[in-house]
């Protein structure tokens, strides 16, 4: 059975840090491509950020791109998402996702098969 666990989250002031992280387990991590999204109250799912197989390629919303850094553990089964420079509109409940498949970077959320639970990120102004 595929499990993804995020954890990390958290409240921080405008202009902090955060990292989370998701943990997979239940098949080849390594072999596939991984992804963190993003749902504010009352917003539709957003993506935030994708990773390939080997980490040697990734992909970042505009929002976040030079505040937010993706990036993967293979021999620990575990990607993360170092966020720095956090503003109150990054407000929202993440999640990490997996897509089956030929490992590439992707952004749309109807490509990933496997989601975590969610982990709720709070920025105070």
């Amino acid at each position: 059975q595929v499990q993804l666990v995020e954890s990390g989250g958290g409240l921080v002031q405008a202009g902090g840090s955060l990292r989370l992280s998701c943990a997979a387990s239940g098949l080849a991590f390594s072999r596939y491509a991984m992804g963190w999204f993003r749902q504010a109250l009352g917003k539709e799912r957003a993506f935030v950020a994708s990773i390939n197989w080997s980490g040697g390629t990734t992909s970042y919303a505009d929002s976040v791109k030079g505040r937010f850094t993706i990036s993967r553990d293979n021999a620990k089964n575990t990607v993360f998402l170092q966020m720095n420079s956090l503003k109150p509109e990054d407000t929202a409940v993440y999640y990490c996702a997996l897509a089956l498949g030929l490992g590439g970077v992707l952004s749309r959320g109807v490509e990933y098969d496997y989601w975590g639970q969610g982990t709720q990120v709070t920025v105070s102004s």
